[in-house]
């Protein structure tokens, strides 16, 4: 049987080649190592404890399992079973519809969506970043900072319910250009077309990409890699000229001050050579504060194009009415091409000047002629239009309230800000609290690391947060802030003792590291990895070792599965043994996964 990997890294090798067409790739999902390829990648997610409507979780997978799985593929008999649809909460206070698909078809979906980024992932444009490998928010943001200088207009873009109103014949027809194997096709049918059960109720799917499953950000890619190559040859036709003209004004100083330096060098007087010299430093100043380009240069524009997912963002090189123009066009494109709308609240036609929203930053254009002193000492100009990604207070505040760490009052007609007790964790050991809050500091800094301003704005975030934590102690305690922050502060870090499982004497420090803004390197933040390597001991090896891991007997095994290790009993055989090994996995015989499963009811 052929390696996995080898079989992925063929399709790759086409990918890029637009002309190129995939045949009989069905075949490749007979292959059971592909299989086991794509349960080891799925095996460490929660989600899959999570069951569906069959019932059935990620727990008590057998080779069996997996090749029944196969065989129904072979006969064409396998159907996608209906996604449970449960709701998850929203940030403006909605609820987002979510499935939850079987186990079986979480690993079917996996396996197609390795063979699709092998065909597709040399095919896309570099403007997209959603879902992607080696691509992130951050990849995105930082391809805006680096590409969008000097524009003068951003556009928007938000498609309406895009991951719901994709039209299923409009995507196989987009797939169908590249890959021409129709039994391959059919399986994405069927997973289109699979439905979703709500209370108890059969609901067709008419339209979208199956809610929740993993096969479904690939497809949204697919589908809209159509718009990345209509962004790429719009904006081929639309940019014009080479650079902007040179300022009139700035070629005459220009020329006065090389004329004046050549008068200078020839000069002999030493106090005339002192006069010309003073006069050449004030010409030199009046030269970098001055713009060399005529930014009004009807000769010169250019077009800019980003997309993380459904969320896209145009900046224009160009006048307000070239940039109604564009998104007239765009809008068109999205309605006749690929049966999309875009919002219209939503869509907006920003000035650079101004803040245009995307990803959670907000971007603007610097307008100011920023100077500075290179490594020499000199003084050169820090181009105006350079573009800024800053984090805004609102989202610090926002940020705040959902966590429930302050408070607002009100003094001489502002706004103050005051840390917040929370109630509800003065139930949590100490150590565990300073864990909770040392999370939530590390992910919002994490996420907004990249941001121009990241270092005064997440000081405000950090502050709150500390103090919220002191005070949150102080409650658990009946004691006061002060003695609460002098107990348990040494050399300016504040830390809570704690034993380990092993009954070692520990420490919990907060975060104290600062908010120290980073750069990202294009392919240093990734989504997911593209093709990795089997461990060394992987669960396909495990469970062909035909050995109990916990009684040592021998026969055919069963791959039990938790969802997390602190959850793990150390009580019971099974669950000794996987703390031992640290793994939430554990291969036994038919005779030990029946005890597991009696102990847990």
């Amino acid at each position: 049987m052929r390696n996995p990997e080898v079989i992925l890294n063929t399709l790759c090798s086409h990918s890029k080649d637009k002309d190129y067409k995939y045949e009989r790739i069905y075949r490749i999902l007979f292959n059971e190592e592909l299989f086991m390829l794509a349960y080891e990648k799925m095996k460490s997610k929660p989600g899959n404890m999570t069951a569906g409507t069959d019932g059935k979780t990620i727990d008590g997978t057998t080779l069996q399992r997996i090749g029944k799985l196969i065989d129904s593929l072979k006969n064409e008999s396998y159907h996608p079973k209906p996604a449970r649809r449960v709701y998850i909460p929203k940030k403006n206070g909605k609820k987002r519809p979510l499935g939850i698909p079987s186990f079986e078809d979480k690993l079917v979906q996996e396996a197609v969506r390795m063979i699709l980024e092998a065909i597709y992932e040399g095919h896309f444009e570099d403007s997209s970043h959603g879902f992607r490998p080696r691509r992130s928010c951050h990849t995105a943001l930082t391809s805006i900072q680096l590409t969008f200088t000097g524009v003068k207009w951003f556009i928007e873009g938000d498609i309406k319910g895009f991951f719901d109103n994709i039209d299923h014949q409009t995507l196989i027809e987009v797939l169908r250009k590249r890959i021409a194997d129709e039994r391959f096709l059919r399986l994405i049918w069927k997973f289109l077309k699979a439905g979703y059960v709500e209370n108890w109720k059969y609901n067709r799917t008419y339209s979208g990409t199956p809610q929740g499953g993993i096969v479904s950000p690939i497809l949204a890619n697919i589908y809209l890699d159509q718009f990345d190559k209509y962004m790429k040859e719009y904006a081929q036709a639309f940019d014009k000229g080479e650079k902007r003209r040179t300022r009139k004004e700035y070629n005459s100083l220009n020329t006065r001050t090389v004329s004046l330096r050549k008068k200078w060098r020839e000069e002999t007087d030493k106090s005339v050579k002192s006069q010309l010299l003073d006069k050449l430093k004030r010409m030199q100043e009046e030269k970098l504060a001055m713009p060399c380009s005529d930014e009004m240069d009807e000769n010169f524009r250019r077009l800019k194009y980003i997309r993380y997912a459904d969320d896209f963002l145009v900046g224009v090189i160009g006048s307000k009415s070239e940039s109604e123009r564009i998104k007239a066009d765009i809008a068109a494109f999205m309605r006749e091409r690929l049966k999309l709308e875009l919002s219209t609240e939503k869509t907006l036609i920003t000035h650079a000047q101004e803040e245009a929203k995307f990803l959670g930053f907000h971007i603007t254009v610097r307008s100011l002629n920023v100077r500075k002193r290179n490594r020499k000492g000199a003084l050169k100009r820090d181009f105006k239009g350079k573009v800024m990604l800053n984090l805004s207070s609102e989202t610090v505040k926002e940020k705040l309230q959902n966590l429930g760490t302050i408070r607002f009052t009100q003094k001489d007609g502002k706004v103050i800000w005051r840390p917040k007790i929370r109630t509800a964790l003065t139930g949590m050991d100490a150590d565990k609290m300073v864990a909770k809050y040392n999370l939530e500091i590390r992910g919002f800094y994490n996420y907004y690391c990249i941001a121009n301003n990241v270092s005064a704005t997440c000081a405000d975030f950090g502050y709150i947060m500390k103090y919220s934590l002191y005070k949150t102690l102080a409650r658990k305690y009946n004691s006061s802030l002060r003695k609460i922050i002098r107990k348990y502060t040494k050399d300016k870090v504040f830390s809570i003792p704690y034993k380990d499982s092993k009954g070692n004497e520990k420490q919990r420090i907060l975060y104290h590291d600062g908010f120290k803004r980073k750069t990202v390197g294009f392919h240093e933040t990734c989504d997911n990895i593209l093709f990795t390597h089997y461990p060394k001991r992987s669960l396909a090896e495990r469970l062909r070792n035909n050995v109990c891991e916990v009684c040592g007997g021998k026969g055919p095994l069963v791959m039990h599965h938790i969802r997390t290790l602190k959850s793990a009993n150390k009580n019971t055989p099974w669950g000794k043994q996987m703390l031992l090994m640290n793994r939430k996995t554990i291969a036994v015989c038919e005779e030990c996964f029946a005890k597991i499963k009696e102990a847990e009811q």
